[in-house]
């Protein structure tokens, strides 16, 4: 096995200067760096990464805790954090919860959080308490609705004032009988509940009645027969904010199987921007949650956090904004 003092014979320098050309310190000349990288490649040495992360304290790798692997929200929110941490030659790990009290506080024992630098979680079946308890040096940034304990890190979405942009938009394009797919008030703080209140507040706003349509499950298959029923019990109904995208793909569905037309007849914004919703007939008008603007907060928060800045508890809203496409009128 080639060894540093290899390299550092073949380059002709000291084993300190090929120490300081792999971890990228500033104290070498750019031909004595060339020189020893020469060396590096051409005896096919490779720095032992584990050894060198001990010395460190490092790992290199930040923990994603989701409660799903495979909805559409999730994997494009850690795809866009893995691109954002390879570019500083970092690695994500991705694990998922099953958004189950017990799933999450595994995924924030000590013995797990050790083997990253932080650790962002999505907070769905743990309560206050139970985060509280927690106690962990290595920085944890929480993400969702539910109130947490102030010493965290904490980013939400915007819940409220996105469900409520989206439905004046709907009001805007001329809706008058206006239904929320999914949603509900669950009592506390959540997805649900600040969409359900967002709704809610645009038709005060604007002097008109709507209902909810609540659905056991978020799944396209599910909305869109529970929509194609209501429909056809109502067919004044003529506009429906669904609470994700991935309810608004059964929307959508079940509109046409009630024998309507989007927009023509009911116009349907979604929430979460996700990238299908602007391939598919009509291209979905949604809510963008902001996934850039939220991974660009997240890193720079870890990044002062293993730096050792002393930074008061961080507690975020993402701004939410407005993508209007074929699925409304105005």
């Amino acid at each position: 096995m080639t060894t540093m003092s290899d390299v550092a014979a073949a380059a002709g320098v000291s084993v300190m200067t090929v120490s300081n050309v792999l971890n990228d310190r500033p104290k070498v000349g750019p031909d004595t760096r060339l020189r020893v990288l020469e060396a590096v490649d051409r005896l096919g040495y490779e720095v032992n990464l584990t050894a060198k992360r001990l010395r460190s304290g490092r790992t290199d790798t930040i923990g994603l805790v989701v409660p799903r692997f495979d909805h559409p929200y999730f994997g494009e929110l850690a795809a866009k954090l893995a691109v954002a941490l390879a570019a500083t030659g970092r690695h994500l790990s991705v694990e998922q919860s099953n958004a189950s009290p017990e799933g999450e506080l595994e995924a924030l024992s000590q013995a797990r959080i050790a083997t990253y630098d932080a650790v962002l979680l999505s907070v769905v079946g743990l309560h206050y308490d139970d985060v509280d308890r927690l106690r962990t040096t290595k920085p944890v940034v929480l993400l969702g609705e539910q109130e947490m304990p102030p010493r965290f890190d904490h980013l939400q979405l915007d819940n409220e004032t996105g469900a409520c942009a989206a439905t004046r938009h709907l009001i805007d394009g001329g809706s008058r009988r206006l239904l929320m797919t999914g949603g509900g008030d669950e009592g506390f703080p959540s997805m649900s509940t600040m969409r359900t209140v967002g709704f809610e507040r645009a038709l005060r706003e604007a002097g008109l009645q709507g209902a909810v349509l609540p659905l056991i499950r978020y799944e396209p298959t599910d909305a869109r027969a529970a929509v194609a029923e209501r429909l056809r019990q109502d067919p004044t109904i003529d506009g429906i904010f669904a609470i994700t995208d991935q309810v608004a793909v059964g929307v959508l569905a079940g509109v046409r199987d009630a024998g309507l037309r989007v927009p023509d007849d009911v116009q349907v914004v979604g929430f979460d921007n996700l990238a299908f919703g602007e391939h598919i007939d009509p291209g979905l008008t949604t809510i963008d949650p902001n996934h850039d603007w939220v991974v660009e907060r997240v890193i720079d928060l870890i990044d002062r956090r293993i730096a050792g800045e002393q930074l008061a508890p961080q507690h975020l809203t993402s701004p939410a904004r407005l993508v209007p496409r074929g699925s409304t009128r105005s």
